[in-house]
């Protein structure tokens, strides 16, 4: 319980920093970079080859109806209710909880690999202990679109996942 509150802390954070894309990146960054407390591990050669390959495109589903092609369900994944879904001036954007037999480490491959391909930038990853996090986006002068993904493993039980999305103006 207490691995699922900070999870959904960090998503909140991860997107809070996402909404206001107009600040300067610099500032942007210095204020991401406090509020980790240096949790993060840098990305090391290791790291990324202990990422596992994700799975195929073909079998994710859209979170939501008319979710951006980056924000799907990782397949397999089983969602604990309906996508939450509002509208704001970056676009529509939704939020969605699932769980997956998959290790966070699978998870952040994927949705990295889906924001890669629609063209968003890596913002922000995380990994902390048993949890691992990534963001991307578009950028300042983008359309507001917008990726976030936390993924924590609780010892016998599957991986949780919370994935939350803007799909730009």
């Amino acid at each position: 319980m207490k691995r699922s509150l900070a999870a959904t802390a960090i998503v909140g954070a991860m997107v809070l920093a996402g909404c206001g894309q107009s600040r300067p990146a610099d500032e942007a960054n210095a204020e991401g970079a406090a509020a980790a407390e240096s949790v993060a591990a840098p990305a090391t050669a290791d790291s990324t080859a202990r990422m596992a390959p994700a799975p195929a495109a073909a079998s994710a589903t859209p979170a939501a109806d008319g979710a951006p092609a980056f924000a799907v369900i990782y397949p397999g994944g089983s969602p604990g209710g309906p996508a939450t879904q509002a509208q704001s001036a970056e676009g529509p954007g939704g939020i969605v909880e699932f769980t997956t037999e998959a290790s966070p480490a699978d998870v952040v491959a994927f949705y990295r690999q889906r924001a890669e391909a629609a063209g968003l930038k890596s913002i922000n990853t995380m990994n902390n202990g048993d949890s691992m996090g990534y963001s991307a986006g578009d950028g300042v002068n983008g359309r507001g679109q917008l990726l976030s993904v936390v993924a924590t493993r609780v010892d016998g039980e599957p991986t949780s996942v919370q994935l939350t999305w803007t799909a730009g103006r």
